[in-house]
C-alpha cells in the first residue's frame, strides 16, 4: 500500500509514548501498533481527528503518500 500513517517522529516530538496516545484516543495498544506499523487498511475519520487534536497535528502530518506500488 502506497499510503502510510507515520506516528513515531510526532510522537517523539511531542514526548508522548504509544501507550499515552491509545488511552487518550480511546482505543486499544494493539490496534494503535497497528496503525504505527502500516498494516493497517484503513483509519476511521473519528480515530484521526481524536490523534490529530491529541498531538496537536494536521492528518497532512500523519499521513503520507509514497507512490503507486503497482
Amino acid at each position: 500500500m502506497s499510503i502510510k500513517i507515520v506516528l513515531e517522529d510526532i510522537l517523539k516530538q511531542r514526548q508522548m509514548t504509544s501507550k499515552e496516545l491509545a488511552q487518550k484516543i480511546d482505543i486499544t495498544e494493539a490496534n494503535l501498533s497497528i496503525l504505527r506499523s502500516g498494516k493497517a487498511k484503513a483509519i476511521r475519520f473519528e480515530t484521526l481527528d481524536k490523534i490529530c487534536y491529541h498531538l496537536n497535528c494536521e492528518p497532512k502530518d500523519i499521513i503520507i503518500y509514497e507512490g503507486d506500488d503497482k
